[in-house]
């Protein structure tokens, strides 16, 4: 989800696994990792939902993030996404203040 604010800064909604968002939240993880197939850029919020994959449900835990810095680029070959989506969207990695 993505909202937008007066100057093009946006909030944006993201799901999150628990073991990711867990390291979101003490501090040892500052980037994210993601198909690059929505757009934002520095300055943005970015809301993290905790999401349970096992449940398929929100935990209720957020986190809320400015997105410090963006970098897009498209690999070669990865495992997480199809490499139509890759290859479509790229991917960005984002850094987390």
């Amino acid at each position: 989800m993505l909202k937008k604010l007066g100057n093009y800064l946006m909030i944006i909604e993201k799901k999150i696994y628990p073991q990711y968002f867990e390291e979101v939240l003490n501090g040892n993880k500052t980037f994210e990792l993601r198909l690059a197939d929505w757009d934002c850029q520095k300055g943005d919020t970015l809301i993290l939902k905790e999401w349970d994959p096992e449940t398929k449900d929100f935990t209720g835990r957020v986190v809320e993030k400015e997105i410090g810095y963006v970098l897009k680029f498209k690999p070669n070959q990865l495992s997480f996404w199809s490499a139509e989506d890759v290859e479509k969207h790229g991917l960005q990695i984002i850094s987390l203040k």
